[in-house]
């Protein structure tokens, strides 16, 4: 719901569409728990053709009122504001501008990753001309069978909305439709306007109530006393109850509500990837991460509960194992979740409130109750056990001997104050920090795991520290990761922003390799070596040295290849003004406990080499546990 200020007559002011948009998206805030804030104070651009006159001048018109951000590659910079908008809450959001044709169609991917973890972000893509003075112009597409069809269309399916602004009058409307959709906790993700480059420049006389301050209040929607009645009854009657929060915990800001409820009733937490914090990691409720890549004992705990309760989840195939996870024959689900349609998933009990709204109801609801002793000291027991085994794999006994992965991770986490954030969104990484990693507040560990993108973790970093200007940030990058997309470095030095990139080495894609070997791919494609005599990808690793191209780019790098070294490169990492990059070449054996859970591959069902009939064969076995819960 939004508010306008008062005194908004019927006064114009003539502008051009580029103008009056920086204009109005200045204006705009949102309001929750009776806190004001700014929602879109800066925008990233790369300009061309297709917005260098319209969007780029309007930036140059406004600059003190429209903070612009110099990116260097489109995906890159929706990254980045998505970083910004996750740590803010969602209350905050950033813009991204960019010129018609590539410089458009290359924001699709980060699109895709807003939408699907429902991070607000608004694209304004150029587009072609409305008036179309010449076909084709530079960069458009000519579709044979519709000629109102630009590049800006593949944006459709990866938006939450779309709009493309063919008349000046037309930006009122479709301004207000994308703030409503930007501010909404159940519709947001990528908003796209795609802009015509005629359009953009054209003047046109606005009313001054387009460029009135307007608040957008967050609502905190209770839940329904009769589903509520229903909800609490369903935790009274459950003997082995389980708690699993998602990042609607986080977005909601319902970390303590949670806390209030588990203190009360005993009720054990796993934590999906995005809800990872939700706890602190040394509460005697939280047992970790919970799915393929989760710990010991939750998934244990998954296996027996007879009821799920979802909170801010969306049930991804991570998360329940491909749907064998909870495999008790009369597990039940009660999803508490603002979006009706996450809150009816696995046939479950629905609860459609805000997430912190709801667990305090549902406290108040359960007052007296709590779980028996003897399931409590279950998952103590299971706790005190999983700690064992990620205490080895995190320990570092040897100064000298060359670190795990997992051994880069316990040293980092030495090293971060409880308030760093620790960025990573691919690879082989994401697994081994759910394992393992410990967060001590609730935005420490910054996962993004709902698209698993390559490429995120530097520009997210930079999008975390805009977005907390004295909090450290850290981007734990694979080397496959940062070769898809290092450029954002330069931004970073540029705006003299002091995060760190940690490097790890290990000389190829260490989680699909694992994956292909797997699933009977035999690593095709995984490693960056060298073609060995028989044609395979086997021979010397390739010469290349991220550690000068990080320099390259204007970082203060240190290298180390030591456990010992590491230690101190991480010290001095943390304790630098500027943005810096601490390089590690990791020992490629596994040392972190293998999957915990299943995940549905599908492998091929014939062939004539024995390594894929063997995984076949492994996958036609587990593939039978798969249920539908009804």
């Amino acid at each position: 719901m939004s508010e306008l200020s008062p005194g908004t007559g019927p006064a114009v002011e003539r502008l051009t569409v580029a103008q009056a948009l920086v204009r109005f998206l200045a204006a705009q805030y949102t309001e929750r728990d009776g806190v004001r804030r700014r929602f879109v104070e800066s925008m990233w651009g790369v300009f061309g053709h297709g917005n260098v006159a319209g969007v780029g001048q309007a930036l140059v018109e406004y600059r003190d009122r429209m903070r612009y951000l110099q990116g260097r590659n489109e995906q890159a910079m929706v990254h980045a504001a998505v970083g910004f908008a996750r740590h803010s809450g969602r209350l905050r959001a950033q813009a991204v501008t960019t010129s018609i044709g590539p410089g458009a169609t290359n924001l699709v991917t980060g699109a895709a990753l807003a939408t699907i973890n429902r991070i607000p972000v608004l694209l304004l893509p150029g587009d072609s001309f409305a008036t179309r003075p010449a076909e084709p112009v530079l960069q458009q597409l000519e579709h044979p069978s519709a000629g109102d069809v630009t590049v800006n269309d593949a944006l459709r399916p990866v938006s939450r909305w779309f709009d493309r602004i063919t008349r000046p009058e037309q930006l009122v409307p479709a301004a207000l439709q994308a703030m409503r959709v930007l501010t909404d906790p159940v519709e947001t993700g990528a908003v796209t306007l795609a802009l015509p480059q005629d359009v953009q420049a054209e003047a046109y006389d606005w009313p001054a109530g387009f460029f009135a301050e307007r608040v957008w209040r967050i609502a905190r929607p209770a839940p329904d006393p009769d589903a509520l009645a229903a909800a609490a009854a369903a935790v009274r009657a459950a003997r082995r109850p389980l708690i699993v929060a998602g990042g609607g915990v986080h977005h909601s800001e319902a970390h303590e509500a949670l806390r209030e409820l588990v203190d009360a009733t005993g009720i054990p937490v796993a934590v999906t990837q995005a809800g990872t914090g939700a706890l602190r990691h040394d509460h005697a409720s939280e047992t970790g991460g919970i799915g393929h890549t989760g710990t010991a004992v939750a998934n244990s705990l998954a296996r027996h509960a007879d009821l799920v309760i979802g909170v801010g989840t969306r049930y991804t195939d991570f998360t329940t194992a491909s749907r064998t996870l909870f495999a008790a024959e009369d597990v039940r689900f009660l999803n508490l979740n603002i979006a009706s349609h996450d809150a009816h998933k696995l046939a479950g009990l629905p609860l459609v409130a805000d997430a912190r709204t709801g667990l305090v109801a549902l406290r108040a609801a359960l007052e007296g109750h709590h779980v028996e002793p003897a399931y409590e000291a279950e998952y103590a027991a299971g706790r005190a056990d999983w700690e064992t085994v990620a205490g080895a794999a995190l320990a570092t006994p040897e100064d000298a001997s060359r670190p795990t992965q997992a051994q880069v991770i316990g040293l980092l986490a030495e090293t971060v104050g409880d308030e760093d954030v620790v960025v990573n969104a691919a690879g082989s990484l994401p697994g081994d920090l759910h394992k393992l990693w410990r967060p001590r507040s609730p935005r420490q560990y910054h996962l993004e795991y709902g698209y698993s993108c390559m490429g995120y973790e530097i520009p997210a970093a930079i999008g975390v520290r805009l977005a907390a200007p004295d909090t450290p940030v850290w981007a734990l990058v694979g080397d496959g990761t940062y070769l898809m997309m290092p450029t954002e470095l330069v931004t970073a030095v540029q705006e003299r922003l002091p995060v760190t990139v940690v490097l790890v080495q290990n000389h190829g894609y260490a989680s699909i390799g694992g994956l292909s070997e797997a699933t009977g791919g035999e690593r095709l494609g995984t490693a960056f070596r060298y073609l060995a005599a028989d044609g395979t990808f086997t021979g010397d690793p390739l010469p290349v040295d991220l550690a000068a191209n990080a320099a390259s780019l204007g970082l203060a790098v240190e290298r180390a290849s030591t456990v010992g070294e590491l230690r101190a490169a991480l010290a001095w990492a943390r304790a630098a003004s500027g943005p810096t990059c601490v390089y590690v070449e990791t020992d490629p054996e596994p040392t972190v406990p293998a999957a915990q859970a299943w995940w549905d591959v599908p492998v091929a069902e014939v062939s004539r080499r024995p390594a894929a009939r063997a995984a076949a064969e492994e996958y036609g076995r587990l593939r039978e546990t798969r249920r539908h819960h009804l």
